[in-house]
């Protein structure tokens, strides 16, 4: 995997990805940004939220649940003084289906947290407290 990180004005960023895609990144307007893109924190907030539905949504498919909606809700706290490392974060999952199987959804959170999900596991090794939890919706 690889990437480019290109200034662009003030505190502004394009990130560019080797599969093509790009992201702009800024900071507020008190830290000299425009606010135009997310901040750089918070983009690696949601990768790891992404990381882990891929795999949860992944695994329900697999298991033939039948998955309408899914989301994973982020809270995260951050260290006071620089460097403002996470020192916490919750992934709480949200997960609607018909007749879908809390138990199921229970082990695909548990697998990603345990197993699968790269950003999260990454995070908890470096000392980060990194909690899951979750909410099924059966209609």
């Amino acid at each position: 995997m690889e990437g480019t990180v290109k200034w662009v004005d003030g505190v502004m960023f394009l990130g560019e990805s080797s599969s093509g895609h790009s992201v702009v990144m800024d900071g507020p307007e008190e830290l000299g940004g425009k606010n135009h893109g997310l901040r750089p924190m918070e983009m690696l907030l949601l990768g790891t939220g992404g990381c882990a539905l891929f795999d949860v949504v992944t695994m329900l498919k697999k298991s033939r649940q039948a998955l309408t909606n899914g989301r994973v809700e982020l809270q995260a706290v951050r260290a006071e003084a620089v460097p403002a490392v996470f020192t916490a974060i919750n992934l709480h999952f949200v997960i609607e289906g018909d007749g879908i199987k809390e138990s199921q959804v229970a082990r695909a959170v548990q697998l990603s947290a345990e197993k699968y999900c790269s950003a999260s596991i990454m995070l908890a090794t470096g000392g980060v407290e990194v909690t899951h939890t979750h909410e099924t919706i059966s209609r």
